[in-house]
């Protein structure tokens, strides 16, 4: 009895022993996941994210917050991602613009993104399009391209920025139809396709995304796609190959990263789970509306993207010249 006795106390020392730790193990679980979202609200990257968000939360089993840093190209993000312990429970959400163009077109990055990012998976792709007025002339990117020859003053497109894709695929347009194209780099989307509408610049090579509804609305006419296949979303809409530009090509993706440090087994179960939420049936319904498509790949699967990207991009930043400060 006595023995008896002392075992119960010994057992029941033990299980108080452990409540703490079980509290506290549970406290972490429910702590939030803090996505970093490198651009502003009401962007197309932060609706896909806030999309992917709202469903994460039950994959990961705790809340999921997206955290706006825009600003300095992605910078403000990625330093913010740096800083983060690797713990899971801070991650990078980002387009190829910021982890594969940044490093190539700035003098100093700021970071390695081979070296100083984990990936975790990629989880969507989007291509871009080349869009002008409803007004404009040119119903084809023939006629737009015999036009810019006969009005080079004219002869302008616009995109979201120096140093994106959309720069450098617009550039590549002109070189592969011979004609003479000033590049107009704003601060975003929406006043790029503002301008187009106004008549104040000649054309835009923007993600398909951002401007799909206005193209669907009569706003803007989209007169080519970047993708290797005409988008499901504008099956009459032909790509560039199709209109006798083969090297203009190009996809848009967003990726998952983690701080460096991050155990693997932590990094692919939100692969896991990031996966599994872009290919859930409500999730995906949503992101192809919005003219991306979700993916969900692994780990290693984003890297090989990434260094694929950044070889082929080097040599066509390098061959424009073009360095940001």
């Amino acid at each position: 009895m006595r023995a008896r006795r002392a075992l119960c106390l010994l057992l029941a020392g033990a299980v108080a022993g452990a409540a703490p730790a079980l509290a506290q193990g549970q406290a972490r679980a429910k702590q939030p996941l803090r996505m970093l979202v490198v651009l502003p609200p009401g962007s197309t990257s932060d609706t896909v994210a806030r999309v992917i968000a709202e469903r994460l939360s039950d994959g990961v089993g705790q809340p999921v917050l997206v955290d706006n840093k825009p600003g300095a190209s992605g910078r403000i993000a990625v330093e913010a991602l740096r800083h983060s312990a690797p713990d899971g429970r801070t991650l990078l959400f980002a387009p190829v613009a910021v982890t594969v163009m940044v490093p190539l077109v700035f003098r100093d990055p700021g970071f390695d993104p081979v070296k100083d990012l984990v990936p975790v998976g990629q989880v969507t792709t989007f291509g871009y399009a080349f869009a002008v007025a409803p007004g404009h002339p040119a119903r084809s990117l023939a006629a737009f391209v015999a036009w810019a020859k006969a009005h080079p003053a004219q002869a302008t497109f616009g995109t979201p920025g120096a140093g994106s894709v959309p720069h450098f695929l617009g550039t590549m347009i002109a070189q592969a139809a011979r004609i003479e194209l000033l590049h107009v780099p704003y601060k975003g989307t929406a006043q790029v396709e503002v301008d187009v509408m106004g008549g104040r610049i000649a054309a835009s090579v923007s993600a398909l995304a951002d401007v799909l509804e206005l193209h669907r609305a009569g706003r803007l006419r989209i007169l080519a796609v970047s993708g290797a296949q005409r988008s499901p979303l504008l099956p009459a809409v032909p790509t560039f190959r199709e209109q006798g530009y083969p090297a203009v090509e190009a996809v848009g993706w967003h990726g998952v990263y983690a701080p460096v440090g991050t155990p693997q087994a932590t990094v692919d179960r939100l692969s896991d789970a990031f996966a599994r939420t872009v290919q859930a049936p409500a999730v995906r319904e949503k992101l192809l509306a919005l003219g991306i498509e979700p993916t969900g790949t692994t780990p290693e699967a984003l890297a090989q993207v990434m260094a694929a990207d950044i070889a082929r991009w080097r040599g066509i930043v390098a061959a424009s010249g073009f360095k940001a400060e």
